[in-house]
């Protein structure tokens, strides 16, 4: 691989002995992963022979995006080290947690993994096309609990202020440890990009730090080797806010301790964590944990979030939920935009001021005189009343878009979830012996 000449002599000078071995894992090939995930059955057919050491969920391989697997939720396709930013954070079941810079979605999946359903998980991405991949993202893996947003670090922050348990940081960086994976990063990388990516990271570290509760963690990650966005970052973080400290990452499977020597020689630095491509099977990576001992934030009474349905749509919504659902939503959670209905996390404050992707679980959309359940819902739901087993060639068609006839059907007229080798793949509607598609238009794909 041709890196570039700077690159090289800075290497060379900060790696001596090993720049040799480092330079060489460059023209090996990147490594692929996917994630199996916790709230599916684990697909039968898939490949668990060879797990990834540090991820309780994680493996060694590749997943076809056109796939059952993938398209259920059942599983994400995540590179191995990006994989161990998950597994440092490990949130707890009932936390709240925000995911500052979370497209394309798969650490906020991760995270959403280890939160099970309950607490809150906010998911922000401030360029608008990426927030609507994360979103996606977020919804095909079947995440209940998840507030989607398209906002800057400083709106978060007056909204959310000394808010969450956890905040994870995987901060937008030189990308250094991706040029193996994705070549053209090569293209836009100079000298001085670090030094204008950490301008940038401290600028959101700057924000990140007024939202975390007092015991709280943060989450720093970057997929890039420079000093200036790693240790020196963490060291700048320390120095500004004395509040924190570096709580020790554990190292397996050739993770590295974090190289104080790299910026101010402080010791503790060696507690953050370094990924190597000649070193572990993976891309190049950093990851650093720090708990805030005292706010830094200002606490304000949070005016929280209301249900806000007409009576009508009251009516509609209960009536097919009465019909349809083994177990109804709060009604309190319930929450409108537009002809959009969704099911909010609990106790979240106002999202008046906010760029709101998904104000939590879609569950569908009000037509005239009807309810029309969300793509979203199938694939988020533990149970629907009325479940329709299709075989694999079934599955094909519905996700192309077509019509499908099946002769035994456990009701005769209204909605059913298709499931396909016990994942849920979508909604249909039953018409005689006709399911009327209802898999998204914008999603459709041809398996072959």
């Amino acid at each position: 691989m041709g890196l570039p000449e700077a690159f090289i002599t800075k290497y060379e000078h900060l790696l001596g002995d090993e720049a040799d071995a480092f330079f060489k894992s460059f023209d090996q090939p990147s490594t692929g992963g996917f994630r199996v995930n916790p709230m599916r059955t684990t697909p039968s057919d898939l490949d668990l022979s060879d797990p990834v050491p540090y991820s309780q969920w994680g493996y060694y391989g590749k997943v076809a995006g056109h796939s059952l697997d993938h398209q259920s939720g059942a599983v994400y396709s995540q590179e191995p080290s990006a994989m161990f930013v998950g597994e440092v954070a490990a949130p707890k079941p009932g936390q709240r947690v925000l995911d500052l810079c979370a497209s394309p979605g798969g650490k906020s999946t991760h995270l959403g993994s280890f939160l099970q359903g309950s607490g809150l998980l906010v998911s922000n991405e401030i360029m608008g096309k990426r927030a609507k991949v994360l979103a996606e993202n977020t919804e095909r893996f079947g995440l209940t609990n998840t507030l989607v947003l398209n906002e800057d670090p400083t709106s978060i922050a007056k909204t959310f202020p000394v808010y969450f348990d956890q905040v994870l940081v995987d901060a937008p960086c030189s990308g250094e440890g991706m040029f193996r994976k994705d070549p053209d990063a090569m293209s836009y990388w100079t000298p001085d990009y670090p030094i204008a990516c950490a301008n940038r990271q401290r600028e959101i570290l700057s924000e990140a730090v007024k939202v975390l509760k007092p015991g709280g963690e943060l989450i720093y990650s970057t997929c890039t080797f420079a000093p200036e966005e790693d240790e020196q970052m963490i060291a700048w973080l320390l120095a500004t806010y004395p509040a924190f400290e570096i709580v020790p990452i554990a190292k397996t499977a050739g993770i590295i301790d974090g190289k104080p020597e790299w910026a101010d020689g402080n010791p503790e630095l060696a507690g953050t964590a370094r990924l190597f491509p000649h070193l572990m099977r993976g891309e190049g990576h950093f990851v650093a944990k720090l708990r805030l001992k005292t706010a830094i934030g200002t606490t304000k009474k949070e005016r929280l979030q209301k249900g806000n349905l007409s009576r009508d749509q009251q009516q509609l919504f209960s009536d097919f939920a009465d019909e349809y659902l083994t177990i109804a939503p709060d009604k309190r959670q319930l929450l409108t935009f537009g002809d959009q209905l969704y099911l909010m996390p609990e106790n979240i404050p106002s999202l008046q001021k906010l760029k709101v992707v998904r104000p939590g679980l879609h569950l569908g959309t009000f037509k005239k005189n009807r309810f029309e359940p969300s793509y979203a819902l199938a694939l988020a739901l533990p149970t629907f009343k009325f479940e329709l087993t299709i075989s694999e060639d079934d599955w094909q068609k519905v996700v192309h878009g077509d019509t499908i006839t099946v002769d035994e059907l456990p009701i005769q007229k209204g909605w059913v979830r298709l499931i396909c080798k016990q994942q849920p793949v979508a909604f249909g509607k039953v018409v005689g012996r006709t399911i009327k598609n209802f898999f998204p238009k914008g999603l459709r794909f041809n398996v072959h």
